[in-house]
């Protein structure tokens, strides 16, 4: 059948009720996930120990099963213990896995635990044309932290609707750090991104995100307003209000398969916060000051989106990621610091 986005939807009867539960509880432990950045040019053994498929399954294997010792992998990948040891020194060697000797029935054990959840491999790591003054962090869409939202609402990946549409509870579902589209009607979501200015001990000129951004309306409007509000540290910076929910034409990036009843596109938003008050694409919205925010004081920066319950449009919002849209990115964070010679 088809939702109200005008694509297909999923059925129940592959939405087993434990999967909620399960969600719940990965989303819990989302806020301890570790994180591996890989420059791979100064990093090259990391890259030798992912070369691997026989390493990649035993890295998936420790992630999903916990810590577990030799002959225990061995058998579950169902592989010889000599291939298993020889590829495991090579993971400690690039120090993607833990290992501790406990004592066995004969003598020791070596007890393996993976280290990371994710592993990112940054090839614009050197890049000399980047601006040494600006920080910039790119948030996956579905790695919010926190969120409260009401239908309609739902996500997808740039390959299919995900879980079921219209029920809030089924945004805490792991495989959100898929998603490409994230929409609701009212409520807001909240991403966690860390504070490297705090880490370097530099003075910042200013704070900016970026996001492709539409009201929300089952279909689409061109003429649908909606106030989009954005909260960072829990100070609310400003609010804009979007003229509509865009079907007129297909997004450059929007897969073929979502259909042109659904939000296509949004506009490329950029909020700065200086010391002079809050923008969002040069249009001034607020008093609110980088010093209103007392970042220093904080080793995290909290940026939240949505649509305040008192709002005089509450019209929705579309948050396009990476895949969707006219704008090939998620949420970017930029970190404006002042020269060293201006501090």
């Amino acid at each position: 059948m088809l939702d109200r986005k005008g694509a297909k939807t999923a059925t129940g009867s592959k939405e087993p009720a434990a999967k909620a539960d399960r969600a719940r509880d990965d989303a819990r432990e989302a806020a301890g996930r570790s994180f591996l950045v890989v420059n791979p040019e100064r990093q090259f053994d990391v890259i030798r120990g992912l070369a691997s498929p026989v390493r990649v399954r035993i890295l998936r294997l420790l992630r999903r099963s916990g810590a577990l010792n030799v002959n225990q992998i061995a058998e579950k990948l169902g592989l010889p213990q000599s291939t298993i040891a020889t590829n495991i020194q090579i993971l400690e060697e690039s120090e993607l896995i833990l290992t501790d000797m406990a004592k066995a029935a004969k003598g020791q054990q070596k007890i393996c635990s993976a280290r990371f959840d994710e592993i990112v491999v940054r090839l614009d790591a050197d890049d000399p044309s980047r601006d040494k003054n600006v920080i910039e962090v790119e948030m996956p869409l579905g790695l919010y932290t926190s969120y409260d939202v009401s239908a309609p609402c739902g996500m997808c990946s740039t390959q299919s609707i995900m879980g079921v549409l219209d029920v809030p509870d089924l945004f805490l579902d792991p495989c959100r750090v898929q998603a490409a589209l994230i929409w609701f009607g009212r409520g807001f979501v909240e991403y966690k991104f860390p504070n490297n200015a705090k880490v370097l001990k530099a003075d910042l000129a200013e704070i900016e995100f970026q996001m492709e951004l539409s009201s929300e309306v089952p279909g689409t409007n061109t003429n649908w307003p909606s106030d989009i509000s954005l909260w960072v540290n829990g100070v609310k910076a400003g609010t804009w209000t979007c003229p509509g929910d865009y079907g007129d034409r297909r997004g450059a990036l929007t897969p073929r398969w979502w259909k042109l009843e659904g939000s296509q596109y949004g506009v490329l938003t950029r909020w700065r916060i200086t010391p002079s008050g809050s923008f969002m694409n040069d249009q001034k919205l607020s008093d609110v000051s980088l010093a209103d925010l007392s970042l220093s004081d904080h080793h995290s920066i909290r940026l939240r989106v949505g649509i305040e319950p008192s709002a005089s449009h509450p019209g929705g919002v579309n948050i396009f990621g990476r895949g969707f849209g006219n704008h090939n990115q998620d949420i970017l964070m930029r970190l404006h610091l002042r020269p060293r010679e201006a501090r």
